[in-house]
């Protein structure tokens, strides 16, 4: 983690933490996650009883919603970018790919005229640092994740053989709007790689 923390920092990124226990809002909700979503499903999710039901966050885009709220409430606006790092827990069957808690890192890059292009050529710089060499190879595959519109699985080629690293995309206007940054002017990518 640290190592790749180091990196993103190289690259401009500022390193933001937030809670594990969070509220609906934070984790779900304000990531366009409706209550009646299906991709709700997808992290069947550790919930906490009390005077107001809290969460184990299941990803640290929390992190980032909070991270947003904040900058507008003290007058902030874009452009930044951030890297969120953290343990975060679903209920998963454990087995070689999936465990209930494992250790995640998120990047969040927002601003006037950020593309895919510009989230690939920092995906592919971090990862020719991370595996130290020029000759990596990383493509993008389409996928559905309810907080990026387009969103991506992004693949590293290692020989012949390609191997899923992490999600990724461009962040859903909902998103920005839900955090009260103005979608018609800025935009941007977020990405999301497990560690463990």
């Amino acid at each position: 983690m640290n190592e790749a923390l180091s990196i993103l920092k190289d690259l401009g990124f500022v390193v933001e933490v937030g809670p594990e226990l969070e509220d609906e809002w934070y984790n779900f909700d304000a990531l366009n996650f409706p209550k009646d979503h299906p991709a709700r499903d997808m992290q069947d999710t550790f919930f906490i009883k009390g005077e107001k039901e809290k969460v184990l966050r299941t990803h640290t885009s929390n992190v980032q919603i909070r991270f947003m709220e904040n900058l507008v409430k003290i007058g902030g606006k874009p452009p930044f970018a951030i890297v969120v790092p953290g343990k975060v827990f679903r209920n998963e069957s454990t087995d070689a790919t999936h465990e209930m808690q494992f250790h995640q890192i998120e990047g969040l890059v927002i601003g006037e005229d950020i593309s895919v292009a510009d989230m690939k050529g920092v995906l592919l710089e971090f990862f020719k640092k991370f595996f130290g060499g020029e000759n990596v190879d990383i493509r993008l595959r389409p996928s559905f994740f309810p907080f990026v519109e387009p969103g991506f699985e992004i693949d590293l080629r290692r020989g012949e053989k390609w191997i899923e690293l992490l999600g990724a995309g461009m962040v859903h206007p909902n998103v920005l709007k839900n955090c009260g940054i103005d979608s018609t002017k800025y935009q941007g990518f977020t990405f999301g790689i497990d560690l463990d």
